[in-house]
């Protein structure tokens, strides 16, 4: 699988759950580990996927947070949370769909990444956090059969690499009839029966 589609597949997953939070639960706490924010609830979780999706377009024109950040600071939430991060979904998803430019550069706080794997980046976070959000929430939600190959391609022979850097917890065994789905899971560190 292309990068570009896994991006797109793991962003539509990580929408699927947004679009069913009830509004009641933004206001519930979210597991600290999620956030840099002190008590965080799902609202500032929410508030930081929005602010990932603005950021989208720009990084695919090459922007850098060095260039000025347009984002921090500002309300991309709004009086209805969910629907102003779907419109930024949507902006962040027709440029992808329109192509990224070959040998494009993505510029992320923590370094800058030829587009193909920064769009694992930007995949591998939204993909396992619409699974963490769906099980803290209650939501009914699996991993496509599409973004587990692709997370197994192409975020799994980095997972100890990228533990080391604090990207994923321990690695959990699996049980021994675990799905492809719970493997995945178990390997990154995110499984919870």
């Amino acid at each position: 699988m292309e990068t570009d589609q896994l991006f797109l597949a793991s962003d539509a997953a990580l929408r699927s759950v947004i679009d069913r939070i009830d509004p009641a639960d933004l206001d519930k706490r979210a597991p600290a580990e999620w956030s840099s924010a002190v008590d965080p609830t799902i609202r500032d979780i929410l508030r930081a996927h929005a602010y990932d999706e603005a950021w989208v377009p720009g990084m695919l024109a090459g922007a850098s947070i060095a260039d000025g950040d347009d984002f921090r600071g500002r309300d991309l939430l709004g009086d209805d949370p969910i629907a102003a991060y779907d419109a930024l979904n949507d902006a962040a998803n027709t440029v992808v769909r329109a192509g990224v430019a070959p040998g494009a550069i993505f510029h992320f706080q923590y370094g800058d990444y030829p587009a193909e794997e920064g769009l694992v980046h930007l995949a591998l976070y939204r993909a396992f956090q619409a699974w963490l959000i769906a099980k803290h929430l209650g939501i009914p939600f699996h991993l496509s059969n599409e973004i587990v190959a692709g997370m197994t391609a192409h975020v799994l022979p980095h997972a100890d690499e990228w533990r080391s850097f604090g990207v994923f917890p321990p690695a959990i065994e699996p049980p021994a009839d675990a799905d492809d789905e719970t493997r995945l899971l178990c390997a990154v560190g995110y499984w919870v029966p």
